[in-house]
């Protein structure tokens, strides 16, 4: 299915990836420990039972009815799909897509040639605001 929101770019006459337009942010947001309990692959019996964060709930409820995407990532592997959505959909999750197998351990550096903005997850879902910070980038 072809989303309709997506822009489609040419350069020297060949077709590039679309992008979205300014307005629409695509959120990949992280499960354990971001909207819920922070719970271990190695616990599959706590997942059903992870204690909501609401204000995550709140939040990403409100972006996907701004019309933004929201995906779900998480380091739960497809054994853990269906709990997974099940626990979404209890609690009431409006999203896009879901995606499992994130790599363990943290220290995440995502690499793009899309533009790429990546905020940290401490104790409080709110609205983004915008602060000057410094950044790793490829020198040029």
């Amino acid at each position: 299915m072809r989303d309709k929101r997506l822009i489609e770019i040419e350069e020297n006459g060949k077709k590039l990836s679309p992008v979205l337009p300014d307005a629409v942010k695509n959120y990949l947001i992280d499960i354990d420990g971001t909207i819920c309990d922070d719970i271990p692959n190695e616990e599959p019996e706590r997942m059903a039972t992870a204690e909501l964060y609401p204000e995550a709930l709140v939040t990403l409820n409100k972006w996907f009815d701004e019309g933004h995407i929201i995906t779900f990532f998480t380091s739960r592997t497809e054994e853990h799909r269906v709990v997974t959505e099940q626990w979404l959909k209890l609690h009431g999750f409006k999203y896009h897509g879901l995606l499992m197998g994130k790599p363990r351990g943290g220290n995440y550096h995502w690499i793009d040639n899309h533009m790429v903005r990546a905020t940290r997850y401490t104790g409080r879902f709110t609205d983004l605001v915008k602060k000057e910070t410094t950044i790793e980038v490829f020198e040029n």
